[in-house]
């Protein structure tokens, strides 16, 4: 039976809380730096863009034309005066955009910080890994970027990481509540999550498919749930000092069910399911994003299957505790499976 009681979440609250390892990094340097493309493109003058989009191609010569063509939609076949033009509309029409970011976000100075804080975790455990520099941006409302099973409000480039504010403008923003907006755009539960706590997480989910792409599509069920568990496994130590709500895009009452529950959702997973299966309807039921997961109560979150194998993966890095963060990703998942053990009550 699903259950929940108070005595249980106030323990897990405890216990998710404390005891997080995370070496210390203070000498690590990071050079963090941060470009706001969107005052820059947003600051133009309509009448006269024939004269600015050179100076704005001049101080991007690299993410401009990504800009233009990805997120504007404007490919490279795209007649120059039919690009002024598009440009102009944009500008016009999507300033009040602009002008909601301005309020929200005057700097960045706090984001920037905790940033270089992240890519001095990503420097501990990969000191090769090349810093992107953050470029700031403010798209269309229904410009998301599709990262393996789940939508992306940013996007990383050959020397940058592309963060478009207009995702996070606070859940209660009034377009990501308009019917129309949650029907073909965001649904709630994914927009819920559009706000400032969301940036560095979102972006370090980014450099965690750079540093270890998730390549699990097409194999059996229990694989992918590893595979991609790896990646918050991963992301809990770029991100140490992050709650696990934040980690997962589960609501805080979500984690405490799941938590509560892991035995029961594994007992689930056993009665109900063939682990090995490769069957793409019964895949897409326990990972991907979704309001909860069919069978269970609506108190289940979604992507449960993800937050399984993140839990089948730390039962295997407590038994393997001497193996680097660099091991545990590259054992194979069936070996992991195998090895773990997983028996929650």
């Amino acid at each position: 039976m699903f259950r929940l009681s108070l005595l249980s979440i106030f323990v897990l609250i405890i216990s998710c809380n404390t005891g997080k390892n995370k070496p210390d990094v203070s000498n690590i340097k990071v050079d963090m730096q941060l470009e706001r493309f969107d005052k820059d493109f947003f600051m133009q003058d309509t009448n006269h863009l024939s004269a600015s989009m050179p100076q704005l191609q001049q101080k991007y010569p690299g993410f401009l034309p990504i800009y233009l063509q990805y997120v504007l939609g404007l490919d490279n076949h795209t007649p120059p005066d039919t690009v002024l033009t598009q440009v102009k509309y944009f500008i016009s029409q999507d300033r009040f955009l602009y002008d909601s970011v301005q309020k929200k976000y005057p700097d960045l100075d706090a984001v920037k910080s905790d940033m270089a804080t992240a890519f001095q975790y990503v420097k501990y455990y990969y000191p090769q890994y090349i810093v992107p520099k953050l470029i700031t941006l403010v798209g269309p409302i229904d410009a998301l970027a599709k990262l393996n099973d789940s939508y992306t409000p940013d996007f990383l480039g050959k020397d940058f990481l592309g963060i478009s504010l207009q995702f996070y403008l606070g859940k209660n923003f009034s377009v990501y509540e308009d019917q129309n907006y949650i029907l073909n755009v965001a649904p709630q539960y994914r927009s819920r999550r559009f706000d400032k706590e969301y940036i560095v997480p979102d972006a370090m989910q980014l450099i965690t498919d750079d540093i270890y792409p998730d390549k699990s599509g097409g194999r059996p069920l229990m694989e992918q749930m590893i595979e991609k568990g790896k990646q918050w496994y991963m992301l809990t130590h770029f991100l140490p000092d992050a709650p696990d709500s934040v980690i997962t895009g589960y609501t805080q009452k979500q984690l405490d069910w799941s938590r509560e529950n892991e035995g029961n959702i594994w007992g689930y997973f056993l009665k109900n399911e063939n682990l090995y299966t490769i069957e793409p309807t019964i895949i897409q039921t326990y990972i991907g994003e979704a309001p909860f997961t069919q069978g269970m109560p609506e108190s289940s979150p979604g992507n449960i299957g993800q937050w399984i194998g993140w839990r089948i993966i730390e039962k295997f890095a407590a038994d393997h505790n001497k193996l680097t963060l660099q091991q545990v990703l590259q054992t194979p998942a069936k070996t992991i499976f195998s090895e773990a053990k997983y028996k929650p009550k």
